[in-house]
């Protein structure tokens, strides 16, 4: 990969983790216990009680990917970045741009 190339990942890493930290603030918000003196019906509270759930894995899942994103940033220009780890073939651009914390191609990813 070209010096351009390894710049625009980390600029692209840098920005995900911005975003992902944003994100992960408003899942944290909407992931607080429902207080039972809230004067809200049966069924709208077990409503909020579903999306207090939906919300909370939405929050495991950026939490990890932050962390992937976060641990991926560093490696960004070592000899082994940018190869699958598992079959060790060059993962394309475009996938390292879109999923930056991907380590593995598409084929291995399944």
């Amino acid at each position: 990969m070209t010096d351009n190339e390894l710049q625009n990942i980390r600029d692209n890493i840098k920005e995900e983790i911005t975003k992902t930290e944003a994100l992960i603030n408003e899942y944290k918000e909407g992931a607080q216990p429902i207080a039972p003196k809230n004067s809200i019906g049966r069924i709208s509270r077990m409503d909020a009680i579903n999306n207090k759930s939906i919300t909370e894995a939405a929050l495991q899942n950026a939490e990890l990917k932050l962390s992937r994103l976060k641990n991926m940033l560093p490696r960004v220009g070592n000899e082994d970045f940018g190869k699958c780890a598992k079959c060790k073939r060059e993962i394309p651009l475009m996938r390292i741009l879109l999923m930056p914390q991907s380590r593995f191609c598409v084929n291995c990813a399944r």
